[in-house]
């Protein structure tokens, strides 16, 4: 199981994290998100990370130009893109695909996606995640040509059931592991990823 702790804002959430098993923090270069974090701020913690650890930057409606300009001053693997109804190309990193998975989302509706995986989400309107509500897994559940991440309000008190009943690539949490917005609850942390990655 591939598990990414996202709205990392300083290096000892992020070592912690990793600690913990994680194998992808995510940095979130959305202005608008309490979880924003500068690229000059989010290279010095990638500097301090080991090697093998998936750098991945979120980006809302942002144009192809500044995502490659940010992903290269960050040292990013992976840019999640939560975009409006464009598609965007990208050389040099791969690309998640943010959906959020409202009352008419279809599974079948991702699998002509040209991405490596495409993030399922609750829908949040203008805060493009991070609200620590989870959506109606059963609408994830079913046969798909994609990589499924799985997110949207998850801890450790329901990762589990969320994992059996999609059967998801990876998961990634946010809010629910946090101590306030922007700060990871360590102990949160380390438990979410036990249950998790066991």
């Amino acid at each position: 199981m591939m598990v990414k702790i996202c709205g990392i804002t300083n290096s000892e959430d992020a070592l912690a994290a990793i600690a913990g098993g994680a194998a992808a923090l995510g940095f979130n270069f959305y202005p608008g998100s309490p979880r924003y974090i500068d690229p000059e701020a989010a290279a010095s913690i990638i500097d301090r990370l080991p090697a093998g650890i998936w750098k991945v930057g979120v980006f809302v409606n942002e144009s192809p130009d500044r995502i490659t300009d940010i992903a290269a001053r960050a040292r990013l693997d992976v840019a999640q893109l939560h975009q409006a109804g464009r598609a965007v190309r990208l050389s040099n990193l791969r690309i998640w695909q943010a959906a959020q998975v409202h009352a008419g989302f279809r599974l079948a509706d991702i699998d002509q996606l040209d991405v490596e995986a495409v993030l399922l989400d609750t829908p949040s309107g203008a805060a493009h995640g991070g609200t620590g509500r989870a959506f109606d897994w059963t609408k994830a559940a079913g046969p798909t040509t994609m990589k499924i991440i799985l997110a949207g309000g998850l801890d450790a008190g329901n990762v589990r059931e969320a994992i059996a009943a999609v059967h998801p690539w990876g998961v990634d949490a946010c809010s629910r592991i946090e101590s306030s917005p922007g700060r990871k609850d360590h102990a949160k942390m380390a438990q979410f990823l036990k249950e998790a990655t066991t």
